[in-house]
């Protein structure tokens, strides 16, 4: 079964458990650091350009983000790492990001987003490993597929698969690339197929 991406909307944004909204929806998160694609990717799922609002300019998403996208919900988290935002502002992320993963009863797994042009950050580890120890279901997402050649991909994503200990999936909002996978994916953490 595949989701009806055109039946989609935004539902709110929180910076903790009082704001997250009252249904029984499964969510589905999406983490990353900062600018790595995650509003892009949502955008592309549904075929909306501004669904998600997007920025070339890190740390835009300071809120976590919900949108309902057919019978699941897909949550947009602020990204770890380099922002240009203020270090309290930074700081006051990890606890918000934390609080949802942990404590939110809806969530049934997570898509981890990383940049294929690079080798996966200290944080990327430090969120890949997290994940594993909290026994969260999850996928791999190497979204910016289109930022590098088709004779990169091989190499990119073994650099990833050796470093994260896990598949990625090629991912590029721009060509969607990947994005039948990606809501495969997304089907099937949820339950749905």
């Amino acid at each position: 079964m595949m989701l009806n991406v055109h039946d989609a909307e935004f539902l709110t944004s929180a910076v903790n458990a009082r704001g997250y909204p009252a249904h029984e929806l499964k969510e589905i998160a999406l983490v990353g650091r900062s600018n790595v694609g995650k509003s892009s990717l949502l955008n592309a799922l549904v075929n909306r350009r501004k669904f998600a609002r997007t920025s070339n300019q890190p740390g835009r998403t300071q809120t976590i983000n919900f949108y309902r996208v057919d019978q699941l919900c897909l949550v947009d988290l602020p990204g770890y790492g380099f922002a240009k935002v203020p270090a309290a502002v930074r700081s006051a992320w990890r606890p918000m990001i934390e609080g949802y993963l942990t404590g939110r009863a809806n969530l049934v797994g997570v898509l981890h987003l990383v940049d294929v042009r690079h080798e996966p950050t200290k944080d990327d580890r430090v969120m890949n490993q997290w994940l594993r120890d909290m026994d969260m279901p999850f996928a791999l997402i190497a979204t910016k597929a289109d930022k590098i050649s088709r004779g990169q991909y091989q190499k990119q994503a073994k650099m990833i698969r050796d470093v994260l200990k896990a598949e990625p999936v090629l991912f590029s909002a721009q060509t969607k690339e990947g994005r039948d996978e990606v809501l495969g994916i997304i089907c099937e953490l949820a339950g749905l197929i």
